[in-house]
């Protein structure tokens, strides 16, 4: 049986996002994605802002690569993954990444001050 293993973040967009293609000829889509939180210490409020890689596949890839820009307000739902390796002075190192599985787009205002919103969802 599986553990559970599910994420949901929103934030912005810290540069456009970068595209690849596996040897299959798959889309793989990698942003990054500003998170920011306030909490009160005290009598001040603090602000947090913590950084999170989000990698998105197939036809979501295509469709993050379409909409999304720097800056860009973004609602992700997923799952974490954990990359292990050791580099070349035998350190054991890790990253762990959010795996795209939902993808929402937050309203952006255009020239016009119409407001567009694209909801995109995939089983990954």
């Amino acid at each position: 049986m599986n553990s559970l293993n599910s994420i949901l973040l929103e934030g912005n967009l810290v540069k456009d996002p970068v595209e690849r293609t596996t040897i299959q000829d798959v889309v793989l889509c990698n942003f990054t994605i500003a998170v920011n939180r306030s909490f009160k210490k005290g009598e001040e409020y603090v602000k947090e802002v913590s950084y999170f890689d989000v990698e998105v596949w197939a036809s979501l890839a295509e469709a993050c690569l379409k909409h999304l820009c720097k800056g860009r307000g973004v609602r992700v739902v997923g799952r974490l993954k954990q990359d292990r390796w050791v580099d070349e002075q035998e350190n054991s190192r890790s990253k762990i990444k959010i795996v795209a599985e939902h993808v929402e787009f937050k309203p952006m205002i255009n020239i016009d001050k119409t407001e567009e919103e694209v909801v995109i969802e995939t089983a990954v």
